[in-house]
């Protein structure tokens, strides 16, 4: 029963070894993912933009993760984090930007916020009310990299590249001008206000404007720009002259340039060169000239009316312009002078030898001998509204040479000098005040008594008349009076005297007519004079 319970023989169980290639496929999968997530970081990395920071006065309409960053109107990065600088003083706002950005990032590369405003009469960023601010963007011409900026308060009114130049304009003021008001070419908006400061001396502004491309080529180095504000009324002998750019430069104010046509062809001008911004257009082009002289005129008298920019005429053309006036002590004459410097234009007097220029030492000889035969400047009256005067050059062959004194030099600019005559107010009143004092020496007292007593024997006279010669007077009245009533009586129609006056004119009137026949006879038979008066046969057959 034993043997009939016993198992046949089993095989003896052997272990298999292990597979390895079971163990790479278990592992292959975290490997792929490992490597899909380390490619996924270097990815990320690689395709990560630069992180700028771009400091701002304000972080108004700035919002993490939600402001963009434009250019064009293309998306170039994105705010990170807005947060206040230590010192409090701006925001700084951190930003990523794409990766093709990188090469952008340059020193001259500008930011500014995007919002709506009003300058220079024109409206930006109204876009902006329905999608919010975002960061302007606008790409410089540099090679030096750079990744600390610092944003405009105000956006650039001319974008880098743009064609066109600019220039710089030093003023007295800047009116109603702002950044971004307009300037004009013969009346056409030729460009705009880039920016302006204040001199470093505190005399006066400077002002960049940007010239746009093709108006640029015509500004040269003696171009005239001047202030276009508001409206310019000029009145003068023509009447009133009214002159204005355009209605939006007399509400927000504009420049304006041209070139004096008398300027002829010169070459352009260079980028950033500096040109004087004048008040208006008549004081701009006033001087068209190039070639200055300077001059120094010396009056003796008021110079209440004259002001800088009034012209110096000679003969009634206009020479020079008035640049200074300035009260000096004439130590050794112990009394006061004005002494006025002028531009003079050599040019406008033109010689016989056109081509010849003279030098300063000619100039300066020639003008010498000119004073010598009398050339003076007097003081006359330009408008008698206003009382505004010029300065009138002429010759006055009465006037002496004035003696050179080393004391009559009231200046250390070493300026040729043309004395000055009185003007013809100044010597009216010399004459009014001449004739005052002869009226005042004259012997009035005398001349009434005088005058008194004349008018006594006259009143004798008079009273002797009437007593002595008024009898003998009446009786020689009446005899011309029966006169000339007898001669009413002779004259009178029925008169002997009127009758025998017409009978005479009768007869005078039938004399006339007798000689008018025999005159006609003798028209038709002048041999009557030899032969005498022949019988009409008419007659004889009766």
């Amino acid at each position: 029963m034993a043997e009939s319970t016993q198992l046949p023989d089993v095989p003896e169980a052997v272990a298999a070894p292990k597979s390895r290639r079971s163990l790479q496929l278990v592992w292959l999968i975290p490997l792929v993912a490992a490597l899909v997530g380390g490619w996924l970081a270097v990815k990320a990395i690689m395709d990560k933009g630069p992180v700028i920071t771009i400091a701002f006065a304000t972080a108004e309409g700035l919002e993490t993760g939600k402001t963009k960053i434009k250019y064009k109107d293309v998306d170039m990065g994105l705010v990170t984090g807005v947060a206040l600088a230590p010192d409090t003083s701006h925001v700084v706002v951190t930003a990523e930007l794409v990766k093709d950005a990188r090469r952008y990032l340059v020193e001259d590369t500008r930011f500014w916020v995007v919002r709506p405003r009003v300058s220079g009469g024109t409206v930006t960023g109204i876009g902006t009310l329905l999608s919010g601010s975002y960061i302007g963007m606008d790409i410089g011409l540099s090679k030096t990299p750079k990744e600390k900026f610092v944003g405009l308060e105000i956006p650039p009114i001319v974008n880098t590249g743009e064609p066109g130049r600019t220039f710089v304009l030093r003023g007295d003021n800047a009116g109603s001008l702002d950044v971004g008001s307009p300037l004009y070419f013969r009346r056409l908006k030729a460009g705009q206000i880039v920016s302006y400061d204040l001199a470093k001396d505190g005399r006066g502004i400077l002002m960049k404007v940007f010239v746009n491309a093709p108006y640029d080529k015509f500004v040269n180095d003696n171009t005239r720009f001047w202030h276009a504000s508001g409206i310019d009324v000029t009145l003068n002998s023509s009447g009133a002259i009214i002159d204005t750019q355009s209605a939006v430069s007399i509400l927000i104010g504009g420049l304006a340039f041209e070139t004096p046509a008398e300027s002829g062809d010169l070459p352009q001008a260079a980028e950033n060169a500096e040109f004087r911004l004048f008040a208006n257009r008549g004081e701009a082009l006033r001087n068209p000239e190039t070639d200055v002289m300077k001059l120094a005129l010396v009056f003796d008298e008021s110079v209440r009316g004259l002001s800088p920019g009034a012209e110096i005429d000679f003969r009634g053309v206009a020479v020079g312009t008035v640049t200074q006036i300035r009260p000096h002590v004439d130590v050794a004459g112990s009394h006061f002078k004005i002494r006025v410097k002028a531009d003079f234009f050599p040019r406008r007097m033109r010689s016989k030898d056109t081509g010849k220029v003279m030098s300063n030492d000619q100039r300066r000889a020639l003008l010498s001998g000119m004073i010598a035969r009398g050339l003076r400047a007097q003081l006359r009256t330009g408008n008698l509204l206003t009382g505004q005067l010029y300065v009138a050059l002429d010759f006055f062959p009465g006037a002496a040479r004035p003696k050179p004194k080393p004391a009559e030099r009231m200046d250390d600019d070493d300026l040729p000098e043309i004395p000055a005559v009185p003007s013809s107010l100044v010597q009216l009143q010399e004459t009014l005040a001449a004739i005052a004092a002869k009226v005042q020496k004259f012997p009035l007292e005398q001349v009434g008594a005088d005058l008194q007593t004349t008018l006594k024997g006259a009143t004798r006279l008079i009273e002797h008349i009437d007593s002595d010669l008024a009898p003998e007077l009446r009786a020689t009245l009446t005899e011309v009076r029966k006169a000339v009533e007898s001669a009413d009586q002779a004259l009178k129609p029925n008169s002997p005297l009127s009758q025998d006056a017409r009978d005479a004119m009768r007869e005078l009137a039938r004399a006339a007519a007798a000689f008018r026949m025999l005159a006609d006879y003798l028209e038709r038979h002048p041999e009557a004079l030899i032969s005498g008066k022949r019988e009409d046969p008419k007659e004889t057959n009766k």
